[in-house]
């Protein structure tokens, strides 16, 4: 069996993929955190959703843009009539054409979307070594985790993690290039025992190289990340283009709410999953009143059948 797997390693690594590049997208797997709006009655936490709103606000709307949520759906958050509107005259829309063909810029109203803080994908990738942000309107159903894999992310980055979380990514790469090193040592065993036919006809033949054990990964900079990536423990492959973006503090809270990173993440994490699905709660609920209705009529249904076969029983 083990012979197999090396074997079908060395063909990948002789077709050129490799079992490191095969692999690259794995990322650790973010751990499941409770949240208010878990399960059949959950339901979201307004006040967390203001703040994970103030964070996006703060720190997050500088680079990612929410184009399918419109300033009147902040409604949903608790925020009256006048809070939006305030809210919304915050920012500038590009409108028009005006009476004379051009476009103008004026202050958003409640039916506007969030505009996005760049002109064009090209424009965003340009100012962000180039990597366009996502938007974020749909990201939290857009990942794997949802916003179990959005809190892991914004908490993931090495300053952050914990020490056994780093020994894990270490010892799994270690792992995965041990086992890419000897597929590839078999492969030269391979090209090597041709080689050594081929050199008695064709003394000018080439050697094969021998590949280079890559050693053990016991460290961050061990694994090669490009020098304009940072270090992250649930991004595919390790390397992310965003540095860290929350730190402790960066956020003073209205409510007085600590602004810890771990209720920094979390807030925003949660504030995201609105985005997604804001809706939530009524489905929920229409959920609720749905199988309560199934539940009576199935009693009925059955109360009916006795009713009308209690002569033939």
């Amino acid at each position: 069996m083990k012979k197999f797997v090396l074997t079908a390693a060395a063909a990948a690594v002789t077709l050129g993929l490799g079992v490191g590049a095969a692999s690259a997208a794995e990322a650790l797997k973010a751990p499941s955190k409770t949240w208010s709006f878990s399960g059949v009655f959950g339901t979201y936490d307004q006040a967390q959703l203001q703040r994970g709103y103030q964070v996006y606000k703060q720190v997050c709307a500088s680079c990612h843009g929410m184009d399918l949520i419109a300033f009147r759906n902040l409604a949903d958050l608790g925020y009256n009539e006048d809070e939006l509107k305030a809210i919304a005259a915050e920012y500038e829309v590009t409108d028009g054409p005006d009476e004379f063909g051009d476009m103008f810029d004026r202050p958003a109203r409640l039916s506007d979307y969030f505009p996005s803080p760049f002109a064009n994908a090209q424009a965003a990738a340009a100012a962000n070594g180039g990597a366009a942000p996502p938007d974020l309107s749909l990201v939290a159903k857009a990942r794997v985790g949802g916003p179990d894999y959005l809190y892991a992310l914004l908490t993931g980055y090495e300053d952050d993690v914990s020490e056994e979380v780093l020994q894990q990514i270490f010892e799994t790469e270690t792992h995965k290039r041990e086992v890419q090193h000897a597929a590839a040592m078999e492969a030269y065993e391979v090209r090597l025992a041709k080689f050594q036919e081929k050199v008695k006809t064709d003394p000018t033949a080439k050697e094969p190289a021998m590949p280079e054990d890559p050693g053990p990964v016991q460290s961050v900079e061990d694994l090669g990340l490009p020098d304009t990536a940072s270090f992250n423990a649930y991004f595919p492959g390790y390397g992310i283009a965003m540095a860290a973006p929350l730190s402790e503090d960066i956020v003073e809270y209205t409510d007085g709410t600590p602004a810890t990173l771990s209720n920094l993440s979390a807030d925003v994490s949660a504030f995201m999953m609105w985005a997604a699905e804001p809706t939530m709660d009524q489905r929920k609920q229409m959920g609720i009143k749905v199988i309560l209705f199934l539940l009576v009529f199935t009693g009925i249904l059955y109360a009916a059948k006795r009713k009308c076969w209690a002569d033939v029983h």
